[in-house]
């Protein structure tokens, strides 16, 4: 299976831009999209799921173009919304079962498929409990889970992680990688972290355009021989807070250390230190801030 944008391009009624020639092609895989907040991944990931019509461009999922048979492709995909709805006084099976039939599932079938699927996402203790006493972390696996009835070949997340605990965080993460060995998986957000543990594959969207598409690692090493540490004042941190290239200070027993990505040296005693996805990505913002 593979999903092929080409030149997708969306205008709103108001003269708004929100995306402008966006093209890609995936295969089977674990598929990252980053971009802060007003980037356009919320109304890609609408076009996506069908939600929403491009303005002009092209969607094929799997050969079958979305504006000439949209319910084929409604058929191969599972969608989980960064605003999960659900029923709180259901409990996680009946909600699954529920949902199971309304994918077309009866019977035998979908009781198996629930049960199967309850398994997977590591609910099997609480599947009987109503979902208002679930943590927002269960809720994302009951929302992982719904997003696979029907066995979707093609699955599509969004901001799976935001809100989460550390360790819930990693349960979400771990259970997309898997997804991600026998389908197309596609995960959109702006936590930095969660393309860097999960994504073999990985696009920019800055502006309404893909900025960057290819693996992680390359990514990385744009910001290679950029990115700088040094240790300074607790006094400076206000100093430094609003300067182009900052991505993180922190404290440790030498005392407060700043991380900046800039193509010199920020302060002579500033020593390069090997980038992270993060220090890439702040690269990039601060490039395109600059070209703007």
């Amino acid at each position: 299976m593979d999903v092929v944008c080409s030149h997708i391009r969306k205008v709103y009624p108001d003269g708004k831009e929100a995306l402008s020639d966006v093209t890609f092609t995936l295969q089977t895989g674990l598929f990252g999209l980053l971009g802060p907040n007003g980037a356009g991944k919320t109304t890609l990931m609408e076009i996506l799921t069908l939600l929403l019509e491009p303005t002009s461009g092209q969607l094929v999922v799997d050969g079958v173009d979305s504006r000439r048979d949209p319910m084929a492709i409604r058929r191969r995909l599972g969608y989980l919304p960064q605003f999960f709805g659900f029923f709180p006084e259901l409990t996680a099976r009946e909600f699954l079962e529920y949902l199971g039939v309304l994918r077309g599932l009866r019977g035998r079938e979908k009781r198996g498929m629930v049960q199967d699927l309850i398994e997977k996402v590591r609910l099997t203790h609480v599947q009987n409990k109503r979902l208002k006493t679930f943590s927002g972390g269960m809720l994302r696996r009951v929302g992982i889970a719904q997003a696979m009835l029907g066995n979707p070949s093609l699955i599509i997340v969004d901001e799976p992680t935001a809100g989460l605990d550390p360790e819930e965080r990693v349960n979400v993460r771990n259970l997309l990688f898997e997804l991600g060995q026998e389908r197309i998986v596609i995960l959109s957000t702006h936590i930095v972290k969660d393309i860097e543990e999960t994504c073999s594959r990985m696009a920019l969207l800055l502006h309404g355009r893909i900025c960057f598409d290819g693996t992680p690692t390359a990514f990385v090493s744009a910001a290679k021989g950029e990115t700088w540490e040094f240790y300074g004042e607790p006094e400076e941190v206000e100093l430094f807070r609003n300067q182009a290239g900052l991505v993180s200070v922190r404290e440790d027993p030498q005392g407060v250390c700043f991380r900046i990505v800039a193509p010199t040296p920020p302060r002579p005693d500033a020593v390069r230190v090997r980038p992270n996805l993060e220090d890439a990505y702040v690269r990039f913002l601060q490039k395109e801030g600059a070209a703007a």
